[in-house]
């Protein structure tokens, strides 16, 4: 714990930000009834499924994703670390590592850290990277020029703090996440590893704090029948009120076992059985002959805070209060620990703190309960956290260790700027941070279930338009978790529900599952997630043209990128991809071997209406028609598992269907070049007499082009299209400065300046299309591309909620949004394509 390096070394392509300093005009909300918190985000800790936290750069605790696939976002200022300076060249000193009180005027005896002015050199990356900008604070602290700097790399973040204490501290938070670990990651642990150098020639004494409300019973819906909405943009939303602040009957305790210590935060049960929201929650520390040890395990953080700062503030102390009275209706508790030291001159130490949450049921729709991921390892009685804590202490140093390993061949990359990087890792926030389940192992799932919502607005699980693109992180570093998802749609193609339902976009009736139809999504956590799906009623997801072909190209890409050695999972797979190409074939009108798009909004740009055979989704038919030939022929070569699959097909089946889709291939793509192209690149569509560029309309072409396919176009049509989209979408669309556009003229004005989806810049399409200039030669054009879009979102604001989609006027729509971490497909791409 001692001589260690005065800081801990930060990675240069971190998120910066000065600690407390404000946006001047920061991003804000397209739609009124869509979610908008304002910028304060950070970096969320928390395992997959487990439920996360989020600390933002002010240094408050102010987002609990701790109820599965719910939001809410509210500062708590009992929930802190604080700190105690004294030396024999100053007197004492104490601040709340919070650089905004309280608005309520509770705890207001606390003296809380000033802000950081952020004087032209912080909070400025090194070269290369995102610049935080300099702006006025939005804090009505008068500014310090420099307190410190808040840093970001996920699952890592630092609190370097400056210029305020004698003693140079730095907070490294993290949890057990790294690519491949299917254990850790799903954790609810949160590791603060503080390191402490003095600097000085003298002794100094310092006591760090922490203290924690008590909110135990909290994070479950007080609805228990929540009424399901259709919001203003025609989107189906349901009730939800959690019980905040609702403590009653929770209690404190102080645990100490052997050199660990720390406070443990329950609950009175009134029965065995464990529910929704309920469980434990504890902090806690190690100690040694060298340090004192103080608590505080009953205070009130509704008051003004003085049981534990008073004497806290006088000399690092805690007046060591064991009281394990229940809270009664109304009140509010909250337990407090502080380690006290004193630390030489040149001396540096580093003591680590843990967080643990043990909450290890979600419920949907009432009686509807799973058991998260965590369970397979701590177990289920919700009574674990303290195990969970044990398990930190022995093995955090173990953890990061594992997280620089894996990250540490990307970051020394010098072919990547240190803003790709950043961005790269800390797009996978959403893992943990997107109302993420990921549930308890069994036979069928030995790696258990997974989902992540499409966003916070559009409140339904693993939309599958939306992970063609945003998968590839989930796919590239935990592909167990992306077969399971995959498998999940196999399992709901053949199902059928014909409950009718008004559509939001023109108010018609449709059911909602249609029998071989691909879902659109795996449900909402209202109802039965992975069961029972397609959840949005916007559109009428049945008469899609894209999502059967979406399922395609991702089982066979899953299997591609994980080694083309997983027969089984194409097995499994294979009776749903005949079923859904079968029905998604009975929409070609015209016999010409390809579905047409209905006039309506009928694939993922779901406001914008294609008529007839279009780029997009007829381009993605012909690279589905060829996945799933390259698939059949692989199982033609092999025996299928003597397993539970019902409807194994025979040889003789396999190669009709191969025949078939050979036969639709050969009859739709001369069709489809003769349609579309137009000699620069290809139309919208065939029979709506648009001009306008589309963005994404080769997607087909990459995605063939990805698994090695044969190309569904022309190399030089691809090479010409490509260069149109990016000279018009791009560089004519708001001089380059904010992304590429969905759709605009040739010349990069809109073809009709009201529309809504083609004049939006859509973060994960571009980088989609971000990967398809770098398959095809243009890495450069495709990083500027990308910087464009990254430097919306981290310089507006919007880190940590990255939104589907921004405007030239400043606003954005969908915060938290599944498709942003399409990035990796720019990595995986670039890394294929030296």
């Amino acid at each position: 714990m001692i001589d260690q390096p005065p800081r801990p070394k930060i990675p240069d392509s971190t998120w910066q930000r000065p600690l407390g300093l404000g946006w001047d005009k920061p991003y804000t909300v397209r739609y009124g009834s869509n979610l908008d918190d304002g910028p304060w985000h950070g970096m969320p800790l928390g395992g997959f499924g487990a439920g996360c936290i989020g600390r933002s750069s002010r240094g408050d605790f102010n987002l609990w994703h701790l109820d599965g696939g719910e939001h809410t976002f509210k500062s708590l200022p009992a929930c802190q670390f604080s700190i105690f300076e004294q030396s024999e060249n100053q007197g004492a000193k104490a601040y709340a590592l919070c650089t905004e009180p309280p608005s309520d005027r509770t705890l207001k005896t606390w003296k809380w850290y000033p802000v950081s002015q952020g004087d032209g050199e912080r909070g400025r990356g090194g070269e290369g990277e995102i610049n935080s900008s300099v702006l006025p604070s939005s804090s009505p602290h008068t500014p310090h020029p420099n307190t410190g700097t808040y840093h970001a790399l996920y699952p890592r973040s630092w609190f370097v703090y400056e210029n305020v204490f004698q003693t140079q501290l730095t907070c490294e938070q993290f949890s057990p996440i790294w690519a491949g670990s299917y254990q850790e990651s799903s954790y609810p642990v949160a590791i603060f590893e503080w390191t402490i150098h003095n600097p000085t020639d003298a002794p100094i004494t310092l006591s760090i704090m922490l203290t924690w409300q008590n909110m135990v019973g909290w994070f479950t819906n007080a609805i228990k029948t929540p009424k399901v909405q259709v919001r203003d943009d025609g989107s189906p939303v349901y009730e939800y009120q959690p019980r905040w602040g609702d403590s009653t009957g929770n209690y404190n305790q102080w645990i100490v076992d052997n050199y660990r210590v720390g406070c443990l935060l329950d609950r009175v049960r009134l029965r065995d059985d464990i529910g929704q929201g309920e469980g434990q929650l504890c902090f806690a520390t190690v100690t040694n002959p060298s340090m004192e040890v103080f608590y505080h395990c009953r205070w009130n953080p509704a008051g003004d805070g003085s049981e534990v700062w008073n004497t806290f503030a006088s000399d690092g102390s805690l007046s060591d209060v064991q009281d394990e009275t229940p809270a009664e209706p109304g009140e509010q508790v909250a337990a407090a620990i502080a380690i006290r030291f004193t630390i030489r001159p040149g001396r540096t130490r580093k003591i680590p703190f843990i967080l643990a949450w043990d909450f290890p049921v979600t419920e949907f729709a009432s009686g509807i309960n799973y058991y998260r991921r965590y369970t397979d390892f701590f177990g289920r009685t919700g009574n674990n956290s303290w195990s969970m804590v044990r398990t930190a202490i022995k093995h955090n140093e173990w953890w990061k260790e594992q997280i620089i390993a894996w990250q540490e061949p990307i970051l020394k990359r010098e072919d990547l700027p240190n803003w790709f990087k950043m961005a790269l890792f800390n797009e996978l926030y959403l893992l943990a941070d997107g109302g993420t389940l990921w549930s308890a192992a069994d036979e069928r799932d030995p790696v258990g279930q997974f989902g992540v919502l499409e966003c916070m607005d559009y409140r339904w699980y693993e939309s599958l338009d939306v992970r063609l693109y945003g998968s590839f992180a989930l796919a590239m570093l935990w592909p167990r978790l992306d077969k399971a998802v995959l498998e999940a749609f196999a399992r709901a193609i053949p199902t059928s529900d014909q409950t009718p339902r008004i559509i939001g976009y023109n108010q018609a009736t449709a059911i909602r599952k249609m029998a071989d139809a691909t879902p659109h999504d795996l449900g909402a956590p209202n109802e039965h997630p992975w069961e029972k799906t397609n959840y949005t009623s916007y559109q009428d997801c049945n008469q899609w043209k894209d999502l059967s072909c979406d399922f395609v190209l991702q089982v066979y890409r899953d299997f591609i990128l994980t080694g083309s050695k997983d027969i089984e999972f194409l097995w499994e797979c294979w009776s749903a991809i005949v079923k859904t190409l079968a029905y998604l074939k009975t929409f070609d009108q015209d016999g010409d071997g390809i579905p047409e798009n209905s006039g309506a909004p009928d694939q993922t740009f779901d406001d914008w209406q294609l008529k007839g055979i279009s780029a997009y989704c007829g381009g993605l038919w012909l690279a589905a028609l060829e996945a799933a030939i390259a698939i059949g022929e692989i199982l033609m070569k092999t025996n299928p598992p003597v397993s539970q699959f019902p409807e194994i097909p025979d040889t003789e089946s396999i190669e009709y269907t191969i025949n078939l889709y050979q036969e639709w291939f050969q009859q739709a793509q001369p069709i489809y070049q003769d349609k579309l192209w137009n000699g620069q690149y290809y139309q919208l569509d065939s029979e709506s007499g648009s001009e306008v560029v589309m963005a994404d309309q080769l997607c087909g072409q990459f995605y063939a082009k990805l698994l090695k396919l044969p190309d569904i176009v022309p190399t030089e049509c691809a090479h010409s299209a490509l260069k149109t989209v990016y000279n018009a979408c791009f560089l004519k669309f708001n001089k380059g400065q904010l992304g590429a556009a969905n759709g605009v003229n040739p010349d990069g004005s809109p073809e009709n300046p009201n529309a809504t989806h083609p004049l939006e810049v859509w973060t994960g399409i571009n980088f989609g299309l971000a990967a398809f200039l770098v398959q095809l030669g243009m890495k450069d054009e495709a990083l500027q591309l990308t910087e464009a879009v990254v430097r919306q979102v981290y310089e507006n604001g919007l880190q940590f909620r990255t939104p589907e989609a921004i405007t030239a006027a400043g606003t954005f729509r969908a915060s938290h949004y599944l498709r942003a971490m399409a990035i990796w497909a720019v990595y995986f791409i670039i890394n294929t394509n030296p």
